[in-house]
This record gives structure tokens, sequence and C-alpha cells, in this order.
């Protein structure tokens, strides 16, 4: 009993962490984020084990490391003081300990990739001045370089560090809070009562669910298990072929990291490194997703040209009592969260904190409104538990991520790396846009979005900016990029997923969710033809007639890619959407 209580009062601790920062006034950065590091250690270390081996060693390297951090925030005003320089050898074996504990615990959480590519760049800094010509580096002492990524705030515990501390793990622990409750069912039950009489119905409720429950989860493969697990089977039972069944899903879906608040945490990220308000930046982001989304649907119904895709039926639509009562617990916190960023000008993560008070108040009923105490308890622990191996996830991502920023900072590589760019292309925009989406879909495919995104506006946003992009044209058109892996192979997760869960061939899965998610490739490209599109605040006409416009040219696309027979047919109707896309237009 006292072991299954263990990770639930972990869990509290580490929402009572989170929200207290927003409270306690200013906390300093090298207290802040080490304490944030200890809270995750246990989560990867030790909760995910998977034999008896690993669980002895993670509870060693959690105890190693909880207390390396816990020695950084108790010496943060002596270690300040050392200009990021360690002294002694102890100092020396702390650095090295807590930078393998980062690469061990991302390794757990997501597999080798992120860690390899992060060790690269370590062995970059330590023995890349011994490289001939541009490519080397001066070289720094190596108590100083590593000094310099773990006692000071230019490595484990820079800015990104900041942005999971101070505001990624806010809107994580609201979703976690939402997800324990009646939310997710109010989403498939609005999703079923707006699309599901429709032709195509079960596949239209699972773009708008994945769309709805994707705006607080921020994870294609959670939202594929999630929403996957009611609409898959629906679509089988009306009898979709299983691949368009699970490419839907899969696609569907991918969508959740682009459809603001949360867009898998890149939302946060961008307002750190970009300097651009988080409402500017959720502006931006709402017409390029719904035009992914948009596209879908219109590639559904081009897919019931040729397939008897049915609606749900009456008996299988909820009631109207059930969609007005389950739509108030995911609304009421929505609501809330709105009205305190734009109607009561607080900050997102003082409006989140509203919202996480009014989701759990609401985790005490159910959708007939009744009250339980004992499933009140459970949902609660559920919600401690989920937050804390959420928040624990994304900080070993961001953690190891760090390093290779720090890296970065310290070596001056990615100034070398924009250089490359720009000397490749040749100084043309087209050009570096193509290389830079080339380099993303890579770099995608081995690791999450949100770190594929941080390490390719890291080295590729600079270049981009040079050639004439905004600062948040770049970034949101490297972040759409850094996502396409999920239905591209050879490495598509949410296409895996969902093929499993159907039970289908993962290769026509892909073939299908390719062409239904023709816009996730189309997009991020008609926003640097259109750069009004993402200029909701500042213009909103001119950003709606470049919404329309792309709209337009995306719905000839997705239309010939899917709804057409004849070849020469769909390659003109798709060269005529390329053309709408594409061609300029002037605005007033």
């Amino acid at each position: 009993m006292i072991q299954r209580m263990i990770w639930p009062l972990l869990g509290l601790a580490t929402i009572a962490f989170h929200l207290g920062l927003i409270f306690w006034g200013l906390v300093p950065n090298l207290v802040a984020r080490p304490i944030h590091m200890a809270l995750a250690l246990p989560w990867i270390l030790v909760f995910t084990a998977k034999s008896g081996m690993q669980r002895s060693t993670g509870l060693i390297l959690t105890l190693l490391g909880v207390a390396a951090c816990l020695w950084i925030a108790v010496e943060q005003n002596t270690l300040s003081d050392q200009y990021g320089f360690l002294e002694g050898n102890l100092q020396v074996v702390i650095a090295v300990g807590l930078i393998l504990i980062v690469l061990e615990a991302a390794r757990r959480a997501i597999g080798w990739p992120l860690p390899v590519v992060a060790a690269l760049f370590l062995a970059y800094g330590i023995w890349g001045h011994h490289i001939p010509g541009e490519f080397g580096h001066a070289g720094t002492p190596l108590r100083s370089f590593l000094g310099t990524l773990t006692i000071t705030e230019g490595g484990l515990w820079g800015s990104l560090t900041g942005v999971s501390v101070n505001v990624v793990a806010i809107f994580v622990i609201l979703g976690a809070v939402l997800n324990a409750g009646e939310a997710g069912k109010g989403f498939m039950n609005l999703a079923s009562a707006a699309a599901g009489r429709l032709k195509g119905g079960a596949a239209k409720v699972s773009v708008l669910s994945s769309a709805l429950f994707g705006s607080i989860s921020g994870s294609a493969s959670a939202n594929v298990a999630s929403t996957g697990a009611i609409t898959l089977p629906a679509m089988t039972r009306l009898g979709y072929p299983k691949r368009l069944a699970a490419a839907v899903e899969a696609v569907a879906s991918s969508g959740g990291q682009i459809m603001p608040p949360l867009m898998g945490a890149g939302a946060f990220v961008m307002v750190e490194l970009t300097g651009v308000p988080y409402t500017s930046i959720m502006a931006a982001a709402l017409p390029p997703a719904i035009l992914y989304f948009l596209a879908v649907w219109i590639g559904i119904n081009a897919h019931a040209r040729h397939t008897e895709l049915r609606g749900l039926d009456e008996s299988e639509r909820p009631a109207t009592r059930d969609v007005l009562v389950t739509s108030l617990f995911f609304a009421v916190p929505f609501v809330l969260l709105l009205w305190g960023i734009f109607g009561a000008r607080l900050t997102p993560q003082y409006a989140a904190c509203i919202a996480i008070v009014a989701g759990a108040v609401m985790l005490a009923v159910d959708g007939r409104l009744s009250f339980d105490l004992k499933r009140t308890l459970n949902r609660l622990i559920d919600a401690c538990e989920n937050a804390g191996k959420q928040v624990a996830t994304i900080a070993s991502i961001i953690l190891c991520a760090s390093i290779v920023i720090g890296v970065l900072s310290i070596t001056g590589l990615g100034v070398k790396i924009t250089s490359l760019i720009l000397s490749g292309s040749g100084g043309m925009l087209w050009a570096s846009l193509l290389l830079t989406a080339l380099a993303c879909l890579v770099l995608g495919m081995e690791v999450p979005t949100t770190a594929a995104y941080v390490i390719c506006v890291s080295v590729a946003g600079p270049a981009l900016i040079k050639l004439g992009l905004e600062p948040l044209q770049a970034h949101l058109f490297i972040f759409w990029y850094a996502l396409i892996s999920t239905i591209t192979p050879p490495v598509c997760g949410a296409v895996f997923i969902a093929a499993g869960m159907i039970g289908e061939n993962w290769l026509k899965v892909a073939g299908s969710a390719m062409a239904l998610g023709v816009g996730l490739y189309i997009i991020p490209l008609g926003m640097i033809a259109n750069p009004d599109v993402i200029a909701m605040a500042d213009r909103p006409f001119g950003a709606f007639i470049a919404a329309i416009k792309i709209g337009l040219g995306l719905a000839a696309i997705s239309y010939a890619a899917i709804g057409l027979r004849s070849p020469w047919i769909r390659l003109l109707t798709g060269m005529a959407g390329l053309a709408i896309v594409f061609t300029p237009l002037a605005l007033p």
C-alpha cells in the first residue's frame, strides 16, 4: 500500500512544486531547474523500469542524480561566483555524472537517437579543436566546458529547461487533470454529435476528436492511443477499409501537435526562442492548423467517391443531454484559460492554474452529475501519476536537447552550419527551405518533434532569417517539418501505432496517410509564399484572405491526390492547386 502511494505522492509533489513557482515569486534558476530534474528522475529511471536490474541501476542513478541536483540548488550562490569554471575534482565528477545521467534518462525515456546526437555534440565540444578547417573550434578548457554545461545557465539549466519548468509543465498538468476526468468523453461526444451523421462520419469524428484531444495532449502517439481506441473499432465496424481507418487516425492525431494551445510544447519553446508573446504564437498557429484539418476532411470526402463510408448509426450517437453535460468538462477549463489569457490579461501560466483548479474540482462528478468519493480519489491519483510521468518525459527530452544547444553556443558550431546552409543553397531562399525541410525530416525520424525542432531551428533558423524570413515564419516552418516524420516512412510513429491497433500493413497505411495528410507537406511552404496567413494578430483580414487562398489550392491538391482516377486530370488539378497556393496575392 505504501509503495503504491509513493508515485501519486511524487506526482502531487511535482504538481505542487511547479504550481508553487508561479506564486512564490522569483526563485533562482539554479534552484528551480535542478529541482525540476530531481523530480523527473525517479519517473524515468525507476517507475518505467522493465526488469529488476533496470530498477536497481535506476534507483542508484536516481539517488546520485537527485543528490547532484540538490547540491547545485543549495550551492547556487557559490557556484555563480565561479563563472562556469569547475573547482576541484569533486565538482568535475559531479558535472560528468550529471551529464551521463541526463543521457541515460533520455535513452530510457525515448530511446537511443537523441542521446547519441547529444553525445556526438559533446565529443565535438571536447575534441573539436583537433578538426582542421573552418569546422574546428578554438578549444575550451575541459573544466570550463563542463562547468558551463552544468553549473551555469548555459547548458542543462539554460533557457530551454526554463521553458519546461515554468510553462510546459503547467500545461502538461492541465492536460493530465482533464484526461483523468470526463473531458476525453466530452471530446468524443461533441465530435460524434457534430459529424457522426455525415457521410464518412466515423472518420470525421476521428478528425474532430483528435483535433480537440490533441489541443491538450500535444502528442501524436498519445492521441492515436486514446481517440483511436474508440474511433478505429467504429470505422472497422462500419466497413471502412483498414488502411483508410488507420490512416485517418494517424493523420488526425498528428495534427494535435500543431493545434494550439499546447502544440507538443512547441508553442512555449517558440516563446523563449523568438521572444514573440504566447498569444501571438497561438494566433499565428491557428489558421494553418485549421487548414490542415480541412484538408483531411476534404480527403475523407474524396475517399467517399470510391468507397462506401457510412456515418454512425443513430444508436451510436450520443444524446443531446450527454453532449451538453460532458462538453462542460473541457469547455469550462478552456473558457477559463482563454478568459485568463485574453480577457484578464494574465500570464498563460496563471490562467492555466485557474483552469487546473476548475478541472480538478470537476473530477468529483461524472456525466450523470453524480458524486462518488472513491472514484474521485482514483481520478486524483491518476491525474497525479500522469502529470508526474508526462512532465518527466518532456523534462528528459528538454534536458538532453539543452546539451546540444549548450555545445552549439560554446563552440560556435551553429554559426558555421548556418554559413554552410547559406553557401550550399547559393543564397536562394527556396533551396535553403528544401535543405532545412530534409534535415527536419531526417532528424524527426529519430527524435521527438520538440527536440527535432529545437535542434533544427538552432542551426538552420538563423540562415532562413538571414534570407529574409520573419523569425516566427522560420520557426513555424521548421516546427511543421519536424512533425512530418509521424506519417512519412521509413520511421512514422503515428502510422505504426494506428496500423498495429487495427492489424493492417503499416506501409499501406503510410501511403494513405501521406495522401490524406498532404497539407502537412504543403502548408509550411504556403506560409512562406503567403506570410499573411500567420499574421492573424496584426492583420486579421489579410490572414483570412490568405487562408482562403491556401485552402482553395489545398482542396484541389487533396482532391486530386485521392478523389480522381485519371492520372492526367489528377496532374492538372494538382498543378492548379499548387499554382493557387504559391501565386503571390497582393493585399491592401
